[in-house]
């Protein structure tokens, strides 16, 4: 039995899932449906595809002032799913400028109410994904990882991941992330499972 573990980036999901079906996403079924279609690339090369869900885990990050909603919804509902961890990084606000090309003038706060620009980038994400695939690779806790993202920064992680033995099944979107799909022992497309997934 190949035990199996799901990594999603939430936002790089739900943003293109939003953009793409605009219904709302079964995250209950997500997990299921992942691994069924990973078991049909097993069965295609004649692989054992016996896959056991051991675990989910969705990494997303909030802005604490704008995100309230979302944040209780990923920690008191979707962490409550079967199979599932949520990792919640917030966004912490950095102070940023404004430079215009025209006047070469940069400003640091808006010249109507001189509140200072402000940004809340996502930070924590990619590296906590990262840290949990080396790491349960070397722990061995896993035969098969999907991972849920167009993102190629994951790359190099795929890589030493599979010289591990672990074969790296990402699922993303169609016409994104065709590095990470290629360094990837097999990829395809969330497009195909969207049916599944609609509510």
């Amino acid at each position: 039995m190949n035990r199996v573990r799901v990594f999603i980036d939430y936002w790089n999901f739900q943003l293109a899932w939003n953009r793409t079906i605009g219904k709302g996403c079964d995250w209950r079924e997500l997990p299921r449906v992942l691994v069924r279609r990973t078991g049909e690339l097993f069965e295609k090369v004649g692989t054992d595809a016996s896959l056991s869900l051991e675990r989910t885990t969705l990494y997303a990050s909030v802005d604490p002032d704008g995100d309230a909603k979302q944040h209780r919804w990923l920690n008191s509902t979707v962490a409550r799913f079967p199979s599932y961890t949520v990792k919640v990084y917030e966004r912490l606000a950095r102070p940023y400028s404004v430079h215009c090309r025209l006047c070469k003038v940069e400003t640091q706060a808006c010249p109507n109410c001189e509140a200072p620009y402000v940004r809340r980038p996502e930070k924590g994400v990619d590296s906590a994904i990262v840290t949990d695939l080396l790491w349960l690779a070397w722990e061995g806790a896993y035969d098969v990882a999907i991972l849920v993202t167009s993102d190629a920064d994951f790359i190099p992680a795929v890589e030493r991941v599979q010289e591990r033995g672990v074969k790296m099944v990402n699922a993303a979107w169609r016409n994104r992330g065709h590095e990470l799909q290629q360094a990837c022992w097999a990829s395809f497309y969330i497009d195909e499972i969207k049916g599944d997934l609609c509510r």
